[in-house]
Protein backbone atom coordinates (compact mmCIF):
# COMPACT_ATOMS: atom_id res chain seq x y z
CA UNK A 1 0.00 0.00 0.00
CA UNK A 2 1.28 3.08 -0.83
CA UNK A 3 2.50 5.54 2.06
CA UNK A 4 0.71 8.81 3.19
CA UNK A 5 3.61 10.81 1.99
CA UNK A 6 4.36 9.01 -0.94
CA UNK A 7 0.62 9.85 -2.06
CA UNK A 8 1.76 13.38 -1.03
CA UNK A 9 4.55 13.53 -3.09
CA UNK A 10 2.98 12.20 -6.13
CA UNK A 11 -0.19 14.97 -5.75
CA UNK A 12 2.87 17.63 -5.55
CA UNK A 13 4.36 16.26 -8.45
CA UNK A 14 1.04 16.26 -10.77
CA UNK A 15 0.13 19.83 -9.07
CA UNK A 16 3.72 20.54 -10.62
CA UNK A 17 2.92 19.45 -14.32
CA UNK A 18 -0.27 21.05 -14.33
CA UNK A 19 2.05 24.79 -13.60
CA UNK A 20 4.50 23.34 -16.02
CA UNK A 21 1.44 23.03 -18.72
CA UNK A 22 0.20 26.19 -17.82
CA UNK A 23 3.24 27.81 -18.01
CA UNK A 24 3.54 26.58 -21.49
CA UNK A 25 0.20 27.73 -22.31
CA UNK A 26 1.39 31.07 -20.70
CA UNK A 27 4.38 31.30 -23.29
CA UNK A 28 2.29 30.82 -26.12
CA UNK A 29 -0.18 33.63 -25.06
CA UNK A 30 2.72 35.75 -24.02
CA UNK A 31 4.08 35.12 -27.97
CA UNK A 32 0.48 35.82 -29.42
CA UNK A 33 -0.38 38.95 -27.18
CA UNK A 34 3.18 40.35 -27.16
CA UNK A 35 3.07 42.25 -30.59
CA UNK A 36 -0.09 44.12 -29.81
CA UNK A 37 1.16 46.60 -26.91
CA UNK A 38 3.94 47.18 -28.80
CA UNK A 39 3.30 47.50 -32.57
CA UNK A 40 2.03 51.61 -32.11
CA UNK A 41 5.30 52.14 -30.59
CA UNK A 42 7.06 49.49 -33.02
CA UNK A 43 5.52 51.87 -36.21
CA UNK A 44 6.64 55.09 -34.80
CA UNK A 45 10.19 54.35 -34.56
CA UNK A 46 11.22 51.36 -36.74
CA UNK A 47 11.00 53.41 -39.89
CA UNK A 48 9.44 50.52 -41.27
CA UNK A 49 6.54 50.57 -43.76
CA UNK A 50 3.02 49.17 -43.11
CA UNK A 51 4.22 45.70 -45.44
CA UNK A 52 7.39 45.87 -43.72
CA UNK A 53 4.95 45.79 -40.40
CA UNK A 54 2.27 43.54 -41.64
CA UNK A 55 5.67 40.93 -42.16
CA UNK A 56 6.98 41.63 -38.89
CA UNK A 57 3.63 40.28 -36.78
CA UNK A 58 3.01 37.89 -39.72
CA UNK A 59 6.81 36.03 -38.98
CA UNK A 60 5.43 34.48 -35.60
CA UNK A 61 2.62 32.33 -37.61
CA UNK A 62 5.00 31.80 -40.28
CA UNK A 63 7.85 30.52 -38.11
CA UNK A 64 4.53 28.69 -36.26
CA UNK A 65 4.21 27.21 -39.92
CA UNK A 66 7.18 25.78 -39.94
CA UNK A 67 7.82 24.48 -36.69
CA UNK A 68 4.31 22.40 -37.44
CA UNK A 69 5.69 20.65 -39.65
CA UNK A 70 8.69 19.07 -38.02
CA UNK A 71 7.16 19.08 -34.33
CA UNK A 72 6.03 15.53 -34.44
CA UNK A 73 9.17 13.92 -35.96
CA UNK A 74 10.88 16.36 -33.47
CA UNK A 75 8.72 15.08 -30.49
CA UNK A 76 9.27 10.98 -31.75
CA UNK A 77 13.32 11.77 -31.93
CA UNK A 78 14.57 13.64 -29.40
CA UNK A 79 11.88 13.18 -26.95
CA UNK A 80 8.79 15.20 -25.49
CA UNK A 81 10.63 16.81 -22.50
CA UNK A 82 14.07 17.99 -24.51
CA UNK A 83 11.61 19.55 -27.10
CA UNK A 84 9.95 21.15 -24.44
CA UNK A 85 13.30 22.50 -23.16
CA UNK A 86 14.25 23.45 -26.64
CA UNK A 87 11.20 25.44 -27.72
CA UNK A 88 11.15 27.48 -24.32
CA UNK A 89 15.31 28.34 -25.01
CA UNK A 90 14.38 29.24 -28.72
CA UNK A 91 11.21 32.06 -26.77
CA UNK A 92 14.45 33.12 -24.22
CA UNK A 93 16.71 33.66 -27.28
CA UNK A 94 14.22 35.60 -29.48
CA UNK A 95 14.20 38.40 -26.99
CA UNK A 96 17.25 40.16 -27.06
CA UNK A 97 17.67 39.24 -31.24
CA UNK A 98 14.35 41.72 -30.76
CA UNK A 99 14.85 44.19 -28.59
CA UNK A 100 18.36 45.19 -29.65
CA UNK A 101 17.48 44.47 -33.11
CA UNK A 102 17.74 47.84 -35.74
CA UNK A 103 16.17 47.03 -38.79
CA UNK A 104 13.87 44.81 -40.83
CA UNK A 105 16.10 41.71 -40.44
CA UNK A 106 16.87 41.46 -37.35
CA UNK A 107 12.82 42.01 -36.27
CA UNK A 108 12.06 39.19 -38.78
CA UNK A 109 14.47 36.89 -37.29
CA UNK A 110 13.48 37.65 -33.85
CA UNK A 111 9.87 36.98 -34.55
CA UNK A 112 10.83 34.06 -36.50
CA UNK A 113 12.37 32.34 -33.70
CA UNK A 114 9.27 33.24 -31.83
CA UNK A 115 6.79 31.61 -33.91
CA UNK A 116 8.97 28.67 -34.03
CA UNK A 117 8.68 28.37 -30.31
CA UNK A 118 5.46 28.89 -30.16
CA UNK A 119 4.56 26.08 -33.27
CA UNK A 120 6.50 23.76 -31.13
CA UNK A 121 4.87 24.42 -27.84
CA UNK A 122 0.92 24.37 -29.00
CA UNK A 123 2.30 20.76 -30.24
CA UNK A 124 4.71 19.29 -27.60
CA UNK A 125 2.81 20.47 -24.44
CA UNK A 126 -0.51 19.01 -25.09
CA UNK A 127 1.18 15.72 -26.54
CA UNK A 128 3.06 15.70 -23.29
CA UNK A 129 -0.16 16.16 -21.13
CA UNK A 130 -1.91 13.23 -22.83
CA UNK A 131 0.84 11.00 -22.41
CA UNK A 132 1.78 11.76 -18.85
CA UNK A 133 -1.49 12.94 -16.94
CA UNK A 134 -3.88 10.04 -15.76
CA UNK A 135 -7.22 10.03 -16.98
CA UNK A 136 -8.83 12.22 -14.45
CA UNK A 137 -6.40 14.61 -14.90
CA UNK A 138 -6.01 15.20 -18.45
CA UNK A 139 -8.73 17.77 -18.75
CA UNK A 140 -7.58 19.78 -16.06
CA UNK A 141 -3.90 20.01 -18.04
CA UNK A 142 -5.90 20.68 -21.10
CA UNK A 143 -7.51 23.53 -19.12
CA UNK A 144 -4.55 24.77 -17.74
CA UNK A 145 -3.13 24.76 -20.56
CA UNK A 146 -6.18 27.20 -22.46
CA UNK A 147 -6.76 29.07 -19.35
CA UNK A 148 -3.08 30.70 -19.08
CA UNK A 149 -2.90 31.16 -23.09
CA UNK A 150 -5.14 33.30 -22.40
CA UNK A 151 -3.80 34.79 -19.40
CA UNK A 152 -0.43 35.00 -21.20
CA UNK A 153 -2.13 37.47 -23.84
CA UNK A 154 -3.52 39.36 -20.96
CA UNK A 155 -0.30 39.64 -19.61
CA UNK A 156 1.20 41.06 -22.36
CA UNK A 157 -1.73 43.79 -22.78
CA UNK A 158 -0.43 44.72 -19.16
CA UNK A 159 2.88 44.83 -19.82
CA UNK A 160 1.53 47.29 -23.02
CA UNK A 161 -0.69 49.54 -20.69
CA UNK A 162 2.30 50.24 -18.40
CA UNK A 163 4.27 51.25 -20.86
CA UNK A 164 1.57 53.18 -22.74
CA UNK A 165 1.43 55.24 -19.46
CA UNK A 166 4.81 56.06 -19.27
CA UNK A 167 4.58 57.87 -22.98
CA UNK A 168 1.38 59.72 -22.13
CA UNK A 169 3.01 61.26 -18.94
CA UNK A 170 5.63 62.64 -21.81
CA UNK A 171 3.30 63.27 -24.91
CA UNK A 172 3.16 67.15 -23.54
CA UNK A 173 6.37 68.06 -21.33
CA UNK A 174 8.96 66.72 -23.75
CA UNK A 175 9.96 67.54 -27.32
CA UNK A 176 9.33 65.30 -30.60
CA UNK A 177 12.93 63.87 -30.16
CA UNK A 178 13.00 62.77 -26.88
CA UNK A 179 9.34 61.30 -27.31
CA UNK A 180 10.49 59.52 -29.95
CA UNK A 181 13.45 58.07 -27.71
CA UNK A 182 10.89 56.93 -24.94
CA UNK A 183 8.95 55.20 -27.35
CA UNK A 184 11.52 53.31 -29.21
CA UNK A 185 12.37 52.33 -25.56
CA UNK A 186 9.56 51.50 -24.63
CA UNK A 187 8.32 48.81 -27.70
CA UNK A 188 12.04 47.34 -26.89
CA UNK A 189 11.32 46.97 -22.92
CA UNK A 190 8.11 45.15 -23.61
CA UNK A 191 9.55 42.44 -25.23
CA UNK A 192 12.19 42.09 -22.37
CA UNK A 193 9.45 42.18 -20.03
CA UNK A 194 8.29 39.21 -22.16
CA UNK A 195 11.46 36.75 -21.31
CA UNK A 196 10.61 35.59 -17.57
CA UNK A 197 7.56 32.86 -18.50
CA UNK A 198 10.27 31.55 -21.07
CA UNK A 199 12.73 31.62 -18.20
CA UNK A 200 10.10 29.47 -16.23
CA UNK A 201 8.91 27.02 -18.50
CA UNK A 202 12.74 26.65 -19.60
CA UNK A 203 13.36 25.54 -15.95
CA UNK A 204 10.37 23.98 -14.84
CA UNK A 205 10.83 21.92 -17.99
CA UNK A 206 14.55 20.74 -16.41
CA UNK A 207 12.10 18.66 -13.54
CA UNK A 208 9.73 17.03 -15.36
CA UNK A 209 10.14 13.53 -16.12
CA UNK A 210 9.97 12.55 -19.77
CA UNK A 211 6.53 10.64 -20.98
CA UNK A 212 6.27 7.59 -20.23
CA UNK A 213 4.35 6.48 -23.24
CA UNK A 214 7.98 7.67 -25.35
CA UNK A 215 10.00 5.97 -22.81
CA UNK A 216 8.03 2.33 -23.47
CA UNK A 217 8.09 3.15 -27.55
CA UNK A 218 11.80 2.94 -26.99
CA UNK A 219 11.89 0.05 -25.36
CA UNK A 220 13.12 1.64 -21.94
CA UNK A 221 10.36 -0.45 -19.69
CA UNK A 222 12.41 0.48 -16.56
CA UNK A 223 12.23 4.16 -17.01
CA UNK A 224 8.71 3.95 -18.07
CA UNK A 225 7.77 2.42 -15.08
CA UNK A 226 9.61 4.64 -13.25
CA UNK A 227 8.29 7.83 -14.93
CA UNK A 228 4.72 6.59 -14.24
CA UNK A 229 5.08 5.95 -10.72
CA UNK A 230 6.03 9.60 -10.18
CA UNK A 231 2.66 10.60 -10.78
CA UNK A 232 0.68 7.17 -10.17
CA UNK A 233 0.07 5.02 -7.07
CA UNK A 234 2.05 1.34 -7.88
CA UNK A 235 -1.16 -0.29 -9.03
CA UNK A 236 -2.17 2.56 -11.23
CA UNK A 237 1.28 2.14 -12.80
CA UNK A 238 1.93 -1.81 -13.09
CA UNK A 239 -2.08 -1.24 -14.88
CA UNK A 240 -1.13 1.40 -17.03
CA UNK A 241 2.32 -0.67 -17.87
CA UNK A 242 0.40 -3.83 -18.63
CA UNK A 243 -1.84 -1.74 -21.19
CA UNK A 244 1.33 -0.46 -23.19
CA UNK A 245 2.42 -3.83 -23.60
CA UNK A 246 -0.89 -5.10 -24.83
CA UNK A 247 -1.57 -2.51 -27.23
CA UNK A 248 2.32 -3.18 -28.33
CA UNK A 249 1.74 -6.44 -28.92
CA UNK A 250 -1.53 -5.71 -30.84
CA UNK A 251 0.10 -3.38 -33.10
CA UNK A 252 1.70 -5.23 -35.81
CA UNK A 253 -1.41 -7.30 -36.77
CA UNK A 254 -3.76 -4.14 -36.81
CA UNK A 255 -0.75 -2.37 -38.78
CA UNK A 256 -1.21 -5.56 -41.41
CA UNK A 257 -4.73 -4.77 -41.27
CA UNK A 258 -4.78 -1.13 -41.95
CA UNK A 259 -2.82 -1.95 -45.25
CA UNK A 260 -6.18 -3.18 -46.27
CA UNK A 261 -7.93 -0.52 -45.12
CA UNK A 262 -7.79 2.02 -48.34
CA UNK A 263 -7.47 5.71 -46.68
CA UNK A 264 -10.44 7.23 -49.29
CA UNK A 265 -13.13 5.42 -47.56
CA UNK A 266 -15.25 8.16 -45.81
CA UNK A 267 -14.78 7.84 -43.06
CA UNK A 268 -11.17 8.71 -42.99
CA UNK A 269 -11.97 11.66 -45.72
CA UNK A 270 -14.77 12.97 -44.60
CA UNK A 271 -13.87 14.15 -41.14
CA UNK A 272 -10.39 15.14 -42.57
CA UNK A 273 -12.07 17.76 -44.82
CA UNK A 274 -13.84 18.60 -42.10
CA UNK A 275 -11.14 19.25 -39.94
CA UNK A 276 -9.23 21.34 -42.56
CA UNK A 277 -12.58 23.91 -43.21
CA UNK A 278 -13.14 24.28 -39.66
CA UNK A 279 -9.53 25.07 -39.31
CA UNK A 280 -9.15 27.45 -41.78
CA UNK A 281 -11.77 29.40 -41.19
CA UNK A 282 -11.58 29.09 -37.69
CA UNK A 283 -8.16 31.01 -38.45
CA UNK A 284 -10.34 33.52 -40.62
CA UNK A 285 -12.28 34.63 -38.02
CA UNK A 286 -9.27 37.06 -37.55
CA UNK A 287 -8.97 36.14 -34.35
CA UNK A 288 -4.75 36.41 -34.59
CA UNK A 289 -4.75 39.44 -36.68
CA UNK A 290 -7.66 41.11 -34.33
CA UNK A 291 -5.32 40.74 -31.24
CA UNK A 292 -2.11 41.44 -33.12
CA UNK A 293 -3.28 44.76 -34.27
CA UNK A 294 -6.23 45.55 -31.63
CA UNK A 295 -4.43 48.59 -30.90
CA UNK A 296 -3.80 50.03 -33.83
CA UNK A 297 -7.27 49.70 -34.68
CA UNK A 298 -8.56 50.96 -31.73
CA UNK A 299 -6.32 54.64 -32.67
CA UNK A 300 -7.84 54.39 -35.50
CA UNK A 301 -11.72 54.30 -34.38
CA UNK A 302 -10.88 57.09 -32.92
CA UNK A 303 -9.21 56.40 -29.22
CA UNK A 304 -5.92 58.03 -27.95
CA UNK A 305 -2.87 55.87 -27.45
CA UNK A 306 -3.61 55.80 -23.57
CA UNK A 307 -7.61 54.31 -24.18
CA UNK A 308 -6.74 52.41 -27.12
CA UNK A 309 -3.98 50.45 -24.98
CA UNK A 310 -6.63 50.24 -22.48
CA UNK A 311 -9.41 48.87 -24.73
CA UNK A 312 -6.70 46.15 -25.48
CA UNK A 313 -6.41 45.12 -22.14
CA UNK A 314 -10.18 44.87 -21.98
CA UNK A 315 -10.14 42.92 -25.11
CA UNK A 316 -7.64 40.21 -23.97
CA UNK A 317 -9.52 40.16 -20.08
CA UNK A 318 -12.85 39.33 -21.88
CA UNK A 319 -11.47 37.26 -23.87
CA UNK A 320 -9.76 35.14 -20.58
CA UNK A 321 -13.11 35.71 -18.69
CA UNK A 322 -15.20 33.88 -21.60
CA UNK A 323 -12.68 31.13 -22.13
CA UNK A 324 -13.61 30.50 -18.38
CA UNK A 325 -17.05 30.33 -19.14
CA UNK A 326 -16.71 28.44 -22.11
CA UNK A 327 -14.70 25.41 -20.39
CA UNK A 328 -17.13 24.97 -17.76
CA UNK A 329 -20.25 24.76 -20.44
CA UNK A 330 -18.34 22.95 -23.35
CA UNK A 331 -19.27 19.05 -21.56
CA UNK A 332 -22.54 20.53 -20.50
CA UNK A 333 -23.97 22.23 -23.83
CA UNK A 334 -21.42 20.27 -26.64
CA UNK A 335 -19.52 21.21 -29.16
CA UNK A 336 -21.57 21.82 -32.22
CA UNK A 337 -24.10 23.82 -29.60
CA UNK A 338 -21.09 26.37 -28.86
CA UNK A 339 -19.53 26.79 -32.00
CA UNK A 340 -22.53 27.56 -33.37
CA UNK A 341 -23.69 30.09 -30.80
CA UNK A 342 -19.80 31.57 -31.07
CA UNK A 343 -20.04 32.07 -35.09
CA UNK A 344 -23.43 33.47 -34.79
CA UNK A 345 -22.00 36.10 -32.62
CA UNK A 346 -19.05 36.81 -34.09
CA UNK A 347 -20.65 37.27 -37.40
CA UNK A 348 -22.59 39.95 -35.92
CA UNK A 349 -20.04 41.63 -34.28
CA UNK A 350 -17.59 41.67 -37.24
CA UNK A 351 -20.59 43.54 -39.24
CA UNK A 352 -20.98 45.77 -36.33
CA UNK A 353 -17.62 46.80 -36.38
CA UNK A 354 -17.34 46.83 -40.32
CA UNK A 355 -20.06 48.89 -40.75
CA UNK A 356 -18.70 51.38 -38.01
CA UNK A 357 -15.39 52.07 -40.33
CA UNK A 358 -17.63 52.23 -43.18
CA UNK A 359 -19.03 55.19 -42.16
CA UNK A 360 -16.15 57.09 -41.64
CA UNK A 361 -14.16 55.57 -44.68
CA UNK A 362 -16.51 56.75 -46.93
CA UNK A 363 -15.83 60.75 -46.05
CA UNK A 364 -11.95 60.06 -46.95
CA UNK A 365 -10.43 62.25 -50.03
CA UNK A 366 -7.99 60.91 -52.58
CA UNK A 367 -5.06 63.72 -52.84
CA UNK A 368 -2.32 60.84 -53.95
CA UNK A 369 -1.77 63.69 -57.16
CA UNK A 370 -1.60 66.94 -54.99
CA UNK A 371 1.42 63.92 -52.89
CA UNK A 372 2.64 63.18 -55.97
CA UNK A 373 3.58 66.54 -57.68
CA UNK A 374 5.62 66.90 -54.04
CA UNK A 375 8.01 64.03 -54.96
CA UNK A 376 11.60 65.13 -55.33
CA UNK A 377 14.13 64.53 -57.84
CA UNK A 378 15.71 61.70 -55.87
CA UNK A 379 12.43 60.03 -55.70
CA UNK A 380 11.35 60.59 -52.31
CA UNK A 381 8.79 62.35 -50.29
CA UNK A 382 9.37 64.14 -47.12
CA UNK A 383 5.75 65.85 -45.71
CA UNK A 384 4.76 67.05 -42.36
CA UNK A 385 1.21 66.52 -41.38
CA UNK A 386 -0.13 69.32 -39.48
CA UNK A 387 -3.16 71.23 -39.35
CA UNK A 388 -2.06 73.79 -41.94
CA UNK A 389 -0.62 70.74 -44.47
CA UNK A 390 -4.01 69.27 -43.77
CA UNK A 391 -5.92 72.31 -45.01
CA UNK A 392 -3.76 72.94 -48.21
CA UNK A 393 -3.95 69.45 -49.32
CA UNK A 394 -7.90 68.95 -49.06
CA UNK A 395 -10.18 70.36 -51.91
CA UNK A 396 -11.88 73.54 -50.75
CA UNK A 397 -14.73 72.29 -50.47
CA UNK A 398 -14.06 69.05 -48.22
CA UNK A 399 -16.38 67.52 -45.32
CA UNK A 400 -19.15 70.88 -46.46
CA UNK A 401 -22.16 70.46 -44.21
CA UNK A 402 -20.00 68.83 -41.71
CA UNK A 403 -17.43 70.51 -39.49
CA UNK A 404 -14.17 68.57 -38.99
CA UNK A 405 -11.09 70.25 -37.06
CA UNK A 406 -8.19 69.96 -38.83
CA UNK A 407 -6.45 68.96 -36.22
CA UNK A 408 -8.85 65.84 -36.13
CA UNK A 409 -7.56 64.43 -39.66
CA UNK A 410 -5.69 60.94 -40.88
CA UNK A 411 -3.33 60.84 -43.86
CA UNK A 412 -2.60 57.24 -45.15
CA UNK A 413 -0.64 57.10 -48.09
CA UNK A 414 -0.26 54.06 -50.79
CA UNK A 415 2.73 54.02 -52.66
CA UNK A 416 5.05 51.49 -54.94
CA UNK A 417 8.92 51.57 -56.51
CA UNK A 418 8.89 49.12 -59.51
CA UNK A 419 5.72 46.59 -58.37
CA UNK A 420 6.92 46.55 -54.79
CA UNK A 421 4.01 48.16 -53.33
CA UNK A 422 3.75 50.05 -49.43
CA UNK A 423 0.99 51.52 -47.48
CA UNK A 424 2.36 54.29 -44.39
CA UNK A 425 0.24 53.77 -41.41
CA UNK A 426 -2.11 56.36 -40.56
CA UNK A 427 -0.49 59.37 -39.28
CA UNK A 428 -2.78 62.19 -37.22
CA UNK A 429 -2.63 65.52 -37.64
CA UNK A 430 -2.99 66.74 -34.53
CA UNK A 431 -0.25 64.63 -32.57
CA UNK A 432 3.15 66.12 -31.32
CA UNK A 433 5.75 64.14 -33.22
CA UNK A 434 3.43 61.83 -34.84
CA UNK A 435 3.00 63.54 -38.03
CA UNK A 436 6.08 63.78 -39.90
CA UNK A 437 5.71 61.21 -43.18
CA UNK A 438 9.46 60.12 -44.83
CA UNK A 439 9.08 58.06 -48.34
CA UNK A 440 12.45 56.99 -49.92
CA UNK A 441 13.74 54.30 -51.89
CA UNK A 442 16.00 52.73 -49.42
CA UNK A 443 13.52 52.33 -46.40
CA UNK A 444 10.97 51.16 -48.68
CA UNK A 445 12.49 48.60 -50.92
CA UNK A 446 13.22 44.89 -49.47
CA UNK A 447 17.10 44.77 -47.79
CA UNK A 448 17.45 41.31 -50.56
CA UNK A 449 16.22 38.95 -51.82
CA UNK A 450 14.78 36.82 -49.57
CA UNK A 451 12.99 39.92 -48.09
CA UNK A 452 12.22 40.63 -51.86
CA UNK A 453 10.54 36.96 -52.36
CA UNK A 454 8.17 37.86 -48.77
CA UNK A 455 6.69 40.70 -50.50
CA UNK A 456 6.25 39.99 -54.18
CA UNK A 457 7.80 36.48 -55.44
CA UNK A 458 6.97 38.11 -58.80
CA UNK A 459 9.06 41.13 -59.14
CA UNK A 460 12.58 42.00 -60.08
CA UNK A 461 14.40 43.76 -56.95
CA UNK A 462 16.68 45.35 -59.72
CA UNK A 463 14.39 46.46 -61.77
CA UNK A 464 12.36 48.20 -58.70
CA UNK A 465 15.75 50.06 -57.33
CA UNK A 466 15.69 51.84 -60.03
CA UNK A 467 11.85 52.59 -60.54
CA UNK A 468 10.38 56.33 -59.66
CA UNK A 469 8.04 56.12 -56.67
CA UNK A 470 4.58 56.17 -57.77
CA UNK A 471 1.93 57.23 -55.09
CA UNK A 472 -1.03 55.52 -56.09
CA UNK A 473 -3.41 56.96 -53.43
CA UNK A 474 -3.74 59.23 -50.34
CA UNK A 475 -6.07 59.72 -48.24
CA UNK A 476 -7.31 62.06 -46.16
CA UNK A 477 -10.23 62.00 -43.55
CA UNK A 478 -11.90 62.71 -40.55
CA UNK A 479 -10.67 61.10 -37.39
CA UNK A 480 -13.48 59.45 -35.38
CA UNK A 481 -14.39 61.15 -32.08
CA UNK A 482 -14.08 58.87 -28.96
CA UNK A 483 -17.74 57.67 -28.74
CA UNK A 484 -16.73 55.68 -32.14
CA UNK A 485 -14.07 54.54 -30.63
CA UNK A 486 -15.66 52.71 -27.71
CA UNK A 487 -18.82 51.60 -29.95
CA UNK A 488 -15.61 49.55 -31.72
CA UNK A 489 -14.65 48.70 -28.75
CA UNK A 490 -17.57 47.47 -27.76
CA UNK A 491 -17.56 45.58 -31.38
CA UNK A 492 -14.28 43.62 -30.61
CA UNK A 493 -15.01 42.87 -27.26
CA UNK A 494 -18.37 41.03 -28.54
CA UNK A 495 -16.19 39.47 -30.95
CA UNK A 496 -13.95 38.08 -28.70
CA UNK A 497 -16.31 37.12 -26.43
CA UNK A 498 -17.94 34.63 -28.43
CA UNK A 499 -15.20 33.80 -30.10
CA UNK A 500 -13.55 32.81 -26.33
CA UNK A 501 -17.36 31.05 -25.81
CA UNK A 502 -17.36 28.62 -28.65
CA UNK A 503 -14.76 28.42 -31.16
CA UNK A 504 -11.76 29.53 -28.78
CA UNK A 505 -12.66 26.25 -26.41
CA UNK A 506 -14.45 24.17 -28.74
CA UNK A 507 -12.33 23.67 -32.13
CA UNK A 508 -9.18 22.01 -30.98
CA UNK A 509 -11.33 19.70 -28.30
CA UNK A 510 -13.84 19.04 -31.55
CA UNK A 511 -10.96 18.18 -34.20
CA UNK A 512 -8.87 15.71 -32.26
CA UNK A 513 -12.32 13.54 -31.58
CA UNK A 514 -13.09 14.22 -35.28
CA UNK A 515 -9.73 12.30 -36.50
CA UNK A 516 -9.72 8.60 -36.92
CA UNK A 517 -6.97 6.85 -34.86
CA UNK A 518 -5.28 5.90 -38.28
CA UNK A 519 -4.91 9.38 -39.73
CA UNK A 520 -5.05 11.40 -36.50
CA UNK A 521 -1.27 12.56 -36.25
CA UNK A 522 -0.65 12.91 -40.12
CA UNK A 523 -4.26 14.75 -40.66
CA UNK A 524 -3.62 16.92 -38.03
CA UNK A 525 -0.54 18.02 -39.04
CA UNK A 526 -1.76 18.94 -42.40
CA UNK A 527 -5.22 20.66 -40.85
CA UNK A 528 -2.48 22.57 -38.42
CA UNK A 529 -0.81 24.02 -41.20
CA UNK A 530 -3.24 25.07 -43.25
CA UNK A 531 -4.86 26.80 -39.83
CA UNK A 532 -1.37 28.38 -39.71
CA UNK A 533 -0.59 29.49 -43.46
CA UNK A 534 -4.14 31.70 -43.32
CA UNK A 535 -3.47 33.01 -40.32
CA UNK A 536 0.35 34.12 -41.60
CA UNK A 537 -1.47 35.42 -45.22
CA UNK A 538 -4.06 37.61 -42.85
CA UNK A 539 -1.52 38.99 -40.74
CA UNK A 540 0.69 40.14 -44.00
CA UNK A 541 -2.17 41.57 -45.84
CA UNK A 542 -4.23 43.00 -42.89
CA UNK A 543 -2.86 46.81 -42.87
CA UNK A 544 -1.60 47.01 -46.74
CA UNK A 545 -5.64 46.31 -47.34
CA UNK A 546 -6.80 48.40 -44.81
CA UNK A 547 -4.67 51.31 -45.65
CA UNK A 548 -6.18 50.66 -49.48
CA UNK A 549 -9.35 49.92 -49.09
CA UNK A 550 -10.30 50.36 -44.84
CA UNK A 551 -10.32 48.50 -42.19
CA UNK A 552 -14.23 48.00 -43.22
CA UNK A 553 -13.16 45.43 -45.90
CA UNK A 554 -11.18 43.10 -43.72
CA UNK A 555 -14.14 42.86 -41.50
CA UNK A 556 -16.50 42.31 -44.06
CA UNK A 557 -14.08 39.58 -45.53
CA UNK A 558 -13.51 38.18 -41.90
CA UNK A 559 -17.04 37.77 -41.68
CA UNK A 560 -17.64 36.05 -44.50
CA UNK A 561 -15.46 34.02 -43.70
CA UNK A 562 -17.53 33.51 -40.48
CA UNK A 563 -20.48 32.41 -42.64
CA UNK A 564 -18.93 29.62 -43.93
CA UNK A 565 -17.91 28.26 -40.27
CA UNK A 566 -20.89 28.82 -39.07
CA UNK A 567 -23.15 26.85 -42.06
CA UNK A 568 -20.19 23.66 -41.21
CA UNK A 569 -20.66 23.91 -37.94
CA UNK A 570 -24.79 23.40 -37.78
CA UNK A 571 -25.25 21.43 -41.09
CA UNK A 572 -21.89 19.23 -41.50
CA UNK A 573 -20.42 19.09 -37.65
CA UNK A 574 -22.01 15.42 -35.84
CA UNK A 575 -22.12 16.48 -32.02
CA UNK A 576 -19.10 14.38 -30.30
CA UNK A 577 -19.63 14.71 -26.82
CA UNK A 578 -19.92 11.50 -25.19
CA UNK A 579 -19.29 9.91 -27.94
CA UNK A 580 -16.44 7.38 -27.91
CA UNK A 581 -14.10 7.63 -31.26
CA UNK A 582 -15.29 4.31 -32.59
CA UNK A 583 -19.38 5.54 -32.38
CA UNK A 584 -17.95 9.08 -34.47
CA UNK A 585 -15.91 6.89 -36.89
CA UNK A 586 -18.82 4.68 -37.62
CA UNK A 587 -21.12 7.69 -37.87
CA UNK A 588 -18.77 9.03 -40.83
CA UNK A 589 -18.92 5.79 -42.25
CA UNK A 590 -22.82 5.73 -42.59
CA UNK A 591 -23.04 8.98 -43.89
Amino acid sequence: MPTPGGLSHKRTYNRFLLLVAGLGGLLYGVDVGIIGGALPYLEATSKLDASQLSIIVAAVLLGSVISTLVAGLLADWLGRKPLMVISGAIFVLSIPVIALSHGFAPLFLGRLLQGVSGGLVGIVVPLYLAECLSAQDRGKGTGAFQWLLTLGIFSAAVIGIYYSYRVAGLTHSASPAALLIVKDQAWRRIFWMSMPPGILFVTGSLFVAESPRWLFKRGKRELAHAALLRSRSTEQAALELQEMEQTSLTAGNAAKGAIKDSLLRRKYVLPFLLACVILFCNTATGINSIIGYNTDILLQSGLSDLRAHWGYVLFTLTNFLMTIIGMTLVDRKGRKFLLVLGTSGIIVSLLFVGVLFLRTEKRRYDVGGTIQSMVGQEQSLSLRFDPAEAKRLLPANAFAGSEVPSDRLSLAVIYSYGGFTATTHAIRSGEAGEGSLLIDRQSSLPSGKVEAFFRNPFVGLDAARAAPLKIEHAYIGPLPDALHGWLVAVGLYSFVAFYGLGPGVCVWLALSELMPTRIRSNGMSVALVINQMVSTTLAAIFLPVAGKYGYSMMFFLFSGFTVIYLLTAAFFLPETKGKTLEEIEEYFEAA
